[in-house]
């Protein structure tokens, strides 16, 4: 393809992306939400040398700070903004200073205030292209909650990365890993990171859970969606770390780890042995759904 189609295929997709958006910004309707653990407050720590929770008790959202800046990946539910400033605040760090946003996956409760907090920030966002879509018409065209109207503001992407892209601010390069199932675009980010006595590797996982109780085969909209649950439960089985952490705090165990008030200590994160059984349990939930087609 030559330059000049490559330009029309871009503008292209920006005029649909932008129509899209234009249409859903009508009428923001966030789903009514029965876990109070999704907007209960809970205090912010330090994971590991730059990485920090700054999410409320179950809806993980992470700080990674850099001397260029800051990222924030995940933002919660659209109340959970002021949550976020005041947990970055009590880090000693502060919101304005944020140059990168991430999502591990376009759902209202890991983006629903990150329209609020692009526009607070003016920070450049950064998503997997394939959940594009889903996050400039507001989740209306999500393949599993879809069609029922905007459930977050809509936003569109600075920026749209695929497997294995880097993001890389000050000495911090994120990797982004396209593991889609979960939606379209859901993505995990790998990266390293050091303190006063080692370095680490990091995993932000999004685990590939299954949110629809219809056949694969019924889901028209989505037709490759057990061939990806079924890349992405390999993909992720062969990855290499020191630390993961989710984007539910319940997914990793988090409150077994982790108490409000605990000193410093990334060792309690080290934990390969839950992350493969949990991989595991996906394996055979993913199985059993298959079998049932």
């Amino acid at each position: 393809m030559n330059v000049q189609n490559c330009m029309v295929k871009a503008v292209s997709v920006s005029i649909i992306l932008f129509a899209s958006l234009s249409l859903a910004a009508q009428k923001v309707k966030e789903p009514t939400v029965s876990n109070a653990d999704w907007s209960k407050p809970y205090r912010p720590f330090r994971i590991a040398g730059n990485l920090y929770y700054i999410g409320t008790y179950d809806l993980a959202c992470y700080l990674i700070t850099t001397k260029q800046g800051n990222i924030i990946v995940n933002t919660g539910l659209a109340a959970s903004a002021l949550q976020i400033k005041n947990n970055i605040k009590a880090l000693g760090f502060k919101l304005t200073d944020t140059k990168i946003l991430l999502t591990t996956q376009a759902h209202y409760d890991h983006l629903g205030a990150m329209a609020e907090i692009k526009k607070i920030t003016g920070a450049k966002l950064m998503a997997d292209e394939g959940d594009a879509t889903v996050m400039a018409d507001g989740g209306s065209s999500d393949y599993a909650f879809g069609g029922h109207g905007s459930m977050f503001e809509p936003i569109i992407a600075d920026r749209l990365l695929h497997d294995k892209d880097t993001i890389q601010l000050g000495d911090t390069k994120l990797v982004m890993l396209h593991h889609p199932g979960h939606t379209k675009g859901s993505c995990s980010f790998l990266f390293d990171t050091k303190d006063e006595q080692r370095s680490y590797r990091i995993l932000i996982a999004n685990m590939p859970t299954i949110v629809i109780e219809k056949k694969f085969s019924e889901v028209s909209s989505y037709p490759g969606i057990a061939k990806d649950y079924a890349y992405t439960l390999q993909a992720m089985k062969n990855l290499s770390f020191d630390i993961w952490v989710a984007s539910h705090a319940s997914q990793f165990s988090m409150h077994s780890k982790h108490k409000p008030g605990d000193g410093y200590n990334p060792k309690s994160f080290m934990d390969r042995k839950g992350y493969d059984e949990s991989l595991d349990k996906l394996q055979k939930e993913y199985e059993k759904h298959l079998n049932e087609n």
